[in-house]
C-alpha cells in the first residue's frame, strides 16, 4: 500500500560534498551541502540563495568541492549550523546558526593547495575536485519570489586527486567502487554505501567509452 504524503524535504539521499570557495577578502569558505549531481566532466550545485558558497562561487568562478568517505561524517557534522555569512539571514538565525569565519579550523580540517584553482582543497577529503563555473540560474517557477528560491550553478571538473588507495588495481585512471565508500545524506541524516547489491549491465561498457570527445 502507498499512501500520500507532503514532506517538507525531498533529500532521499545523495553523497555529501564539501564546497571550498574564497570570500573576497582571500580567506576560504568552507560549506557541507548534499543537493549535487554530476554528468560527465560537469556538476550541477544547488545553494540557498542566501549562502556565502554561492556568492564566493559568482565572483570568482572557482571552487573545490571535496568528497568525504564515511570517516570524514565527525568533520562534516562539525560544520553544521556554521555559516560564512555576516549578517545572517533571519531563516538562518530561526534555524539555529551562527556565523563562523574560519570554517577549516572549526572543522579541524587541513587547507592543502589547489593546481588550477584559488580555494584549498581538503586534505582529509580522499576525493578532490577543482571545478570552474559554467553557468548559473535560479530555480524560480510561477508564483515563487526570486529572491527566495535555490540557485542552480553548472561547474566543470578541470583537476581530480583521489585518494592513490582508491584507485583501481591495473587502471590508473579508474575508481575502484569496491573501495569508494562516500558519505550519504539522507534526510538530514548520515550514512554510509555498503556492499554492492547487484552487478550492472551498464557496468559491462568500458569507462573510457565515457571520456569526452575533443571536437575536431
Amino acid at each position: 500500500m502507498h499512501c500520500t504524503i507532503e514532506p517538507a524535504i525531498l533529500y532521499f539521499g545523495t553523497p555529501v560534498v564539501l564546497v571550498s570557495t574564497l570570500n573576497a577578502d582571500g580567506t576560504p569558505n568552507l560549506a557541507p551541502m548534499s543537493s549535487a549531481w554530476w554528468l560527465r566532466q560537469k556538476c550541477v550545485l544547488g545553494f540557498d540563495p542566501t549562502s556565502k558558497s554561492p556568492e564566493n562561487l559568482l565572483r570568482t568562478g572557482e571552487c573545490v568541492l571535496n568528497l568525504p568517505s564515511e570517516r570524514q561524517a565527525d568533520l562534516v557534522d562539525r560544520l553544521a549550523l556554521l555559516s560564512g555569512s555576516d549578517p545572517l539571514p533571519p531563516h538562518k538565525i530561526a534555524r539555529g546558526y551562527r556565523t563562523e569565519t574560519d570554517k577549516f579550523g572549526r572543522a579541524g580540517a587541513t587547507p592543502l593547495p589547489s593546481d588550477q584553482v584559488g580555494p584549498p582543497r581538503v586534505g582529509e577529503c580522499p576525493v578532490h575536485l577543482e571545478a570552474r563555473l559554467l553557468d548559473a540560474w535560479r530555480l524560480t517557477g510561477p508564483g515563487d519570489d526570486p529572491r527566495g528560491t535555490p540557485y542552480a550553478l553548472c561547474v566543470r571538473i578541470v583537476r581530480v586527486h583521489v585518494d592513490e588507495a582508491l584507485v583501481a588495481e591495473g587502471y590508473p585512471n579508474r575508481i575502484d567502487p569496491e573501495k569508494w565508500r562516500p558519505l550519504i545524506m539522507s534526510f538530514q541524516q548520515f550514512y554510509g554505501l555498503g556492499s554492492r547489491v547487484h552487478p550492472s549491465r551498464l557496468a559491462t561498457i568500458p569507462e573510457e567509452a565515457y571520456r569526452p570527445v575533443a571536437p575536431r
